[in-house]
């Protein structure tokens, strides 16, 4: 009978408005704070990379509360400057919040080295296309006397000779000293004259 009287008393109505006050005033508390620490409505656009130093890029990011990752360092392109962005993701534009993470890929500093086959012996219509699968370019082509036209008889490239299983440069240039097929001919036309003067 107390319980029941006190449950309807003007005190009890006081203490639950107290108290349904208390709550609100805590949950909106509550909502104020996760808005403020997640940055509820607030993004940023993410700057474009490209092109840009890793270094600049890093700094250009934590200047705008982002947070660059280096994912990977890609092949060389000769397009892009050394150790520059080349991918990011998110992308240039797009928008995130404070803290986010920008995750890129960077342009290596060089070209890598490749191995260079067995060359000399064949003929260059055979190492050509092995040549350039292998990145590289013809340079300049000189013919010497030799007895097989078009035989590969020596690969250089600025003016060092090179040999099977050394490295150079992917995207580099290799010259070839090549037999001109004469040597043959002028040994046999040799050959001739003195059979001819023996006949005589």
């Amino acid at each position: 009978m107390n319980l029941l009287k006190f449950l309807t008393s003007k005190t009890f109505f006081k203490h639950l408005a107290i108290a349904l006050a208390v709550v609100v005033v805590l949950v909106f508390g509550l909502l104020k704070y996760l808005d403020i620490t997640t940055n509820h409505g607030e993004e940023i656009p993410v700057p474009d990379l490209s092109k840009m130093k890793v270094e600049i890029a890093k700094e250009k990011l934590e200047d705008l509360g982002l947070q660059l990752i280096l994912l990977d360092t890609v092949n060389f392109n000769s397009d892009m400057p050394p150790y520059s962005v080349v991918e990011q993701d998110p992308k240039a534009e797009s928008t995130v919040k404070n803290g986010r993470k920008i995750y890129v890929k960077i342009n290596a500093g060089e070209y890598d080295d490749v191995t260079l086959p067995a060359l000399k012996g064949k003929t260059f219509r055979q190492v050509s296309a092995n040549i350039k699968s292998l990145g590289l370019k013809e340079g300049k082509i000189t013919y010497k006397p030799h007895i097989a036209k078009d035989e590969v008889l020596s690969v250089t490239q600025k003016g060092k000779v090179l040999k099977s299983g050394d490295k150079v440069k992917k995207n580099s240039t290799v010259d070839f000293v090549l037999g001109d097929g004469k040597e043959y001919y002028i040994e046999n036309t040799f050959d001739n004259n003195n059979d001819d003067e023996g006949v005589q």
